[in-house]
């Protein structure tokens, strides 16, 4: 029950410990600020010091740069080791609330809200229940029980919780019930975390608000639009300048360098103006000329326009007034030393000096900023391309386009190139609202953070992925047991693959597969043997199996490879014709199988079997499509070539003419008249626009024939690719990366696959599928179109290249 598994808190007791958090950042950021040196200090006004880090400016502003040692420029606050900056992101997500005070009551309930449930990995059904069926109305009964069988329907959650507001209006119990569930399964949608505090701020208490919004901020930390509602809330809630700029530094810490990070500053600005503290205004637009985002020429203007307005000593803080006074009287003092004698002219000169380091003053403050701004500019032009790229920069369940996805790849590329831990990590995560629902952005961030030896930020991500935002893709799951055994973790891969086996996708043929393997690796091939026994049982109890054919093939194969018993890998494919319907894979694995021994072959069983497969009896299902049979009897034409008699040969090479040669010579008889057709059509069109003069229509219109060849001309297939990683990442086998994968042959062909030996698996099979022989590719739109090759041109070359 929801109320049983989330038994939260959600009321602090007072203002004090809601806001305890506020008032101490460095307990949600890890102690950043005292990490590195970079770390911000404030002066006694409470603006906060600035630094300006820019190595080429250092002997011109020296000032300035001894006044703040706090920013650095590509960073305003978390400019630290990578291991400070491991502690606050894992932090973030991990099971304690490290100060904050809406506290959870139970383990599974503080996981939970941080983006990691314990308790239910997969979207129990007990998980989504209400306390009770009492007070529901009956849209609200069957709403609840769509989510309960599947907690990942987010339409009949968005319908659930109107249903709830609009029937339990006034009800905050209820509408905690079904706020705190369907956030626990979508932490990222940010507005309903703000339709949940504003409820809490009708209904209850501001404590109460506080507490939802901490708990937002956990949820979804990278999303700008949560600090700022939490901001203004606070702003209204509560006087105290000093939490609510704790607040906002809180904030600033993690999305102050978004490039659409301009709503939070501009709030920041807006309350210090609000207070008329123009030295924090003048700080913060310091500050915010350092990151490169979307509105930063608007914040250089509003920063000269702040400079006009206000005089430089209102601008300025004591520390910066008193050291960039010092540096100035010294300069100017000993040009005027220089220039004229003292004696003479002492009352003159005082005033002068005066003068001279007001101009000096301002001209130093404004140019100090300039470079700045200068600089970061500059990284934005390096970056606005891939930003322009980003049409959907928050979380929804609705698919992203291939374009925006690519987008990211590329944006991800260019940051590594760098060598910015923290913006690393910080587009990574930004990233992962937007692509939650992509299984690849998860491992390439894994990947990359093991790379960089963060191994806590790294299983961070992993743990967040597999139990809270990919948890139904089995992809992840294998991608974690692989990742598990990889760092010892032995117990977490076999439990990562039992999920796979019970709960994600059971009977998953590739999960099967890798699990057999890892237990092989580990020295357990009984074991491994085991999971394919027990996978082909419970195989055998579906009706119309498609995976039972492939679990004895692939266990036939595991069998030989692993241990070279040929008599055990045999059997076990004769069991699989007794047991299983007659498939292509099943009979290819046999013929393969008996075409690397040296003892004596069953002919006349295989040609038997090949015959019923063949040419099945008029009351038999289906078991393969034409194409299917053909390339069968293709391969077994190859064997018999290589270890049949004649007599055998002659009889499947009637059989093959008799099936497949007649309607393939009609196939490609009308392919020839419709290219003719087109052909005729072309030169007709040529001659139409011919001059008059005789010249050539191809040297008129010089592109004409390639594009006719382009629009008409027969094309090579373009062949299906088995899933790459990107190039940002260490390179990965595809999780598809178990079976043999072939297409379909066009016709034909002569030319030889790469030989390779009986090991050597072929690169992917689309999941759950059958697997097909890797054929020639045609090259050229030629080669579409000519003739049928000889047959025992094709039988040369198959068996290199699948063993």
């Amino acid at each position: 029950m929801i109320a049983e598994s989330y038994a939260i808190s959600h009321c602090a007791t007072d203002v004090s410990a809601a806001y305890g958090s506020i008032a101490e950042p460095s307990q949600n950021i890890a102690g950043l600020a005292n990490t590195t040196p970079n770390s911000m200090t404030a002066d006694d006004s409470g603006a906060p010091a600035i630094n300006f880090s820019t190595a080429e400016n250092a002997a011109a502003y020296s000032s300035e740069q001894r006044l703040v040692d706090s920013y650095g420029v590509n960073e305003n606050l978390a400019v630290h080791a990578n291991s400070a900056l491991e502690s606050a992101h894992v932090e973030r997500y991990g099971s304690g609330w490290n100060g904050n005070a809406t506290a959870l009551q139970g383990n599974d309930a503080s996981a939970a809200e941080n983006g990691v449930s314990s308790s239910d990995h997969t979207g129990s059904a007990t998980l989504h229940q209400p306390l009770d069926g009492s007070g529901l109305s009956a849209e609200e009964e069957r709403l609840w029980s769509i989510v309960t069988a599947n907690s990942l329907e987010f339409g009949a959650w968005t319908a659930l919780i109107e249903e709830t507001e609009k029937t339990s209006d006034g009800n905050i119990s209820k509408l905690r019930k079904v706020y705190d569930a369907f956030l626990v399964e979508f932490p990222l949608c940010y507005g309903y975390w703000k339709k949940y505090a504003d409820h809490e701020a009708r209904l209850s208490s501001a404590e109460c608000v506080a507490g939802v919004y901490e708990r937002a901020v956990h949820g979804v930390t990278y999303s700008v639009d949560m600090w700022v509602h939490y901001c203004a809330f606070a702003i209204g809630a509560y006087g105290d300048p000093e939490t609510i700029r704790r607040l906002f530094e809180r904030a600033l810490a993690y999305v102050g360098s978004d490039y659409l990070c301009f709503p939070i500053w501009d709030k920041y600005i807006e309350y210090e103006i609000s207070l008329q503290a123009w030295n924090h205004v003048a700080a913060i637009y310091t500050r915010v000329l350092e990151v490169p985002n979307q509105q930063l020429d608007r914040y250089f203007e509003g920063f000269k326009e702040l400079v006009a307005s206000r005089p430089l000593s209102e601008l300025q803080t004591p520390e910066e007034a008193s050291a960039t006074t010092a540096v100035i009287t010294e300069v100017v003092n000993n040009e005027t030393k220089e220039e004229t004698s003292p004696v003479a002219t002492e009352q003159s000169s005082k005033t002068v000096n005066e003068g001279l380091k007001d101009v000096e003053e301002l001209e130093n403050y404004i140019n100090i900023r300039e470079e700045i701004y200068k600089k970061a500019k500059d990284f934005d032009s390096k970056i606005a391309v891939f930003e322009t790229g980003i049409r959907r920069p928050y979380f929804h369940v609705r698919p992203l386009n291939v374009s925006e996805l690519e987008n990211w790849h590329n944006y991800l590329d260019y940051i590594e190139s760098g060598d910015d831990f923290n913006k690393i990590v910080k587009l990574y995560e930004r990233c992962l609202i937007a692509c939650a629902n992509y299984p690849e952005y998860w491992i390439r961030y894994i990947l990359c953070m093991e790379a960089s030896g963060s191994m806590e930020l790294a299983e961070n991500a992993l743990a967040r992925a597999t139990q809270v935002f990919v948890k139904r893709q089995p992809e992840i799951h294998l991608f974690s047991a692989r990742f598990k055994e990889q760092h010892g973790d032995i117990s977490g891969a076999r439990a990562s693959y039992q999920l796979v086996h019970t709960g994600i996708s059971p009977g998953l043929l590739e999960a099967i597969i890798k699990h057999a393997n890892m237990e092989n690796r580990l020295g357990k091939l009984e074991d491994a043997c085991s999971l394919y026994e027990q996978a082909i049982a419970i195989e055998k109890g579906k009706e119309h199996s498609q995976t039972l054919p492939m679990l004895f093939a692939q266990y036939s194969r595991f069998v030989y490879l692993v241990s070279g018993n040929i008599d055990k890998a045999r059997e076990i494919l004769m069991q699989g014709v007794e047991s299983a319907q007659l498939s292509k894979p099943l009979l290819e694995a046999m013929i393969h199988l008996e075409s690397i021994h040296s003892q004596s072959k069953p002919m006349e069983y295989l040609d038997t079997l090949v015959d019923k497969f063949l040419s099945p009896s008029s009351d038999a299902l289906p078991i393969a499509s034409d194409e299917e049979k053909e390339e069968l009897s293709s391969i077994f034409l190859e064997f018999l070539d290589l270890f049949g008699d004649a007599q055998l040969i002659k009889k499947a090479d009637n059989r093959h003419a008799k099936l497949f040669l007649r309607h393939k010579s009609i196939s490609l008889s009308k392919k020839r008249h419709a290219e003719d057709y087109l052909v005729s059509d072309r030169m007709k069109f040529a001659k139409s626009l011919t001059p008059a003069s005789g010249s050539s229509a191809v040297g008129s219109y010089p592109g004409t024939q390639n594009q006719w060849a382009a629009g008409y001309g027969a094309q090579p297939q373009v062949w299906p690719q088995a899933q790459q990683w990107t190039p940002g990442y260490a390179q990965q086998a595809p999780y598809g990366a178990y079976g043999a994968s072939y297409v379909q042959p066009q016709m034909q062909a002569s030319v030889p696959p790469s030989a390779g030996a009986y090991g050597t698996y072929p690169p992917t099979y689309p999941t759950q599928a059958f697997p097909q022989q890797v054929y020639p590719q045609p090259t050229s739109a030629a080669t579409l179109a000519s003739a049928p090759q000889p047959t025992a041109a094709t039988a040369a070359s198959y068996y290199t290249g699948y063993y």
